[in-house]
């Protein structure tokens, strides 16, 4: 190969192989870390896309580049790699599986905790000012505002610098003057057991969806189970015939007498 490729002064003078084998072999583990790195693209797009919906669009164009390198390295960069049967993609579609089931109950959790929907729908059904009027959403949220605040009272500070004076947070607290300062309130349950019926309706919803899906699109498309049951059919119908043109041979090398159907 030196020898060529001096006389040459390139290495397009090497025949297809020489230039083959020049190339980076494939590593010990194959497709693992293809797989991997899939796999964790897959993890951090479905398990926080609740908090960045933006992240399934970058993950598309983020494979379609993906796709176009992994093709001029497989083809120009790396060896040929020695091919192997598989039925499947093997342990990796179980640990998408339970990816996917991680990531719609975390979504579940993050949209219940941190969406104000759910407040806004206890207040509204609950405690607004038209509970025994029907729902009408412009005016059931009057004051929802003043009610997800509670006090604090500041002169509680050991300055002293603040008596008198109180100041607003966001939380569901008994305000300082009651029996029970600073505990949670009726609401504040109430709005716990909505976000929790919340995470138990969203992802048995989902759940339901994603079983339907998968019942309604099969593994294997008709028409491709139709061809290998014919082609079983055709397969069966020559060992049959084999069988039977074998045995007519065998019948008539003895004498006996054959019919042509089988026996």
């Amino acid at each position: 190969m030196k020898r060529a490729g001096e006389q040459n002064n390139s290495k397009e003078g090497l025949p297809q192989w020489d230039r083959d084998w020049n190339l980076q072999p494939m590593n010990a583990h194959g497709l693992v870390d293809e797989y991997l790195e899939m796999v964790l693209q897959f993890g951090f797009t479905t398990i926080f896309v609740a908090a960045f919906p933006l992240a399934p669009l970058l993950a598309l164009l983020n494979n379609i580049i993906e796709i176009r390198l992994d093709a001029y390295k497989f083809v120009t960069q790396w060896r040929r790699p020695m091919p192997a049967r598989a039925t499947d993609i093997g342990i990796w579609h179980g640990i998408l599986e339970g990816i996917g089931v991680v990531a719609v109950i975390t979504n579940a959790f993050v949209i219940a905790i941190t969406s104000d929907y759910i407040p806004r729908f206890v207040y509204a059904f609950k405690y607004g000012p038209c509970v025994d009027k029907g729902y009408r959403h412009e005016k059931c949220l009057r004051g929802y505002l003043n009610n997800s605040l509670s006090v604090f009272d500041m002169g509680e500070f050991k300055n002293g610098s603040f008596q008198n004076q109180y100041c607003r947070y966001r939380d569901y607290r008994a305000p300082p003057w009651s029996p029970e300062p600073y505990d949670f309130t009726l609401q504040f349950w109430h709005v716990l057991a909505a976000r929790l019926a919340f995470i138990i309706v969203f992802e048995h919803l989902v759940f339901g969806i994603k079983t339907f899906i998968a019942h309604m699109i099969p593994d294997m498309p008709k028409d491709l189970c139709d061809r290998m049951r014919r082609e079983k059919y055709l397969m069966q119908e020559m060992v049959y015939e084999a069988e039977l043109e074998h045995l007519q041979k065998e019948r008539k090398k003895n004498g006996k007498r054959y019919h042509h159907e089988w026996p």
